[in-house]
């Protein structure tokens, strides 16, 4: 494989990861993944400049550690076998972004909450509108769970990667006992 030194950015290494919903695009820097999104050009293309702007630096595709550890755990995931995953990650965006991200994981596996349920525990928020854009600017797809997010009415909002997967996910949470 390359080698590939760089010294005055930090790299962030790309690979795919097939899962029972399609391919997957992973990202990872020093210190953990920093996103996992399902496969869309447009959407991969738009995460990739964020990663580029918020680290100032090169984005290339390569494996490590970080990508082995999220498969299996992913692998887990998907088989009933793993509830919470536990790996290192960072999260970029801004700091209502996180603030917003760090509240979903939270959330216990196999459960939903309410908007209203969330923006509840959200310090200096004014309006459960504003949680739209960071659920939508999520860059850990399953590991940080929009998924188990609802409107109030307890019907399913929009989720990145489509009302199919979403209702994977809660149907696979919700089988395991």
């Amino acid at each position: 494989m390359r080698e590939y030194k760089s010294q005055s950015k930090e790299i962030i290494l790309t690979t795919t990861i097939d899962t029972p919903l399609g391919q997957m695009f992973a990202a990872a820097s020093k210190k953990g993944i920093v996103m996992l999104c399902f496969f869309t050009p447009f959407n991969i293309e738009a995460r990739i400049d964020i990663l580029k702007k918020s680290f100032d630096t090169d984005v290339i595709p390569s494996e490590c550690e970080y990508f082995d550890t999220l498969r299996t755990q992913l692998e887990e995931y998907f088989n009933k076998q793993r509830t919470t995953f536990e790996l290192p990650m960072q999260l970029v965006g801004s700091t209502f972004q996180i603030q917003v991200w760090k509240e979903l994981l939270t959330i216990p596996y196999g459960k939903t909450v309410s908007f209203s349920n969330l923006a509840s525990k959200i310090e200096g928020l004014k309006s459960k509108k504003a949680l739209e854009s960071p659920l939508a600017q999520n860059m850990l797809n399953i590991i940080v769970p929009c998924h188990r997010i609802k409107k109030d009415d307890g019907t399913s909002n929009i989720y990145a990667g489509g009302d199919e997967k979403k209702e994977f996910l809660l149907n696979l949470e919700s089988a395991v006992k």
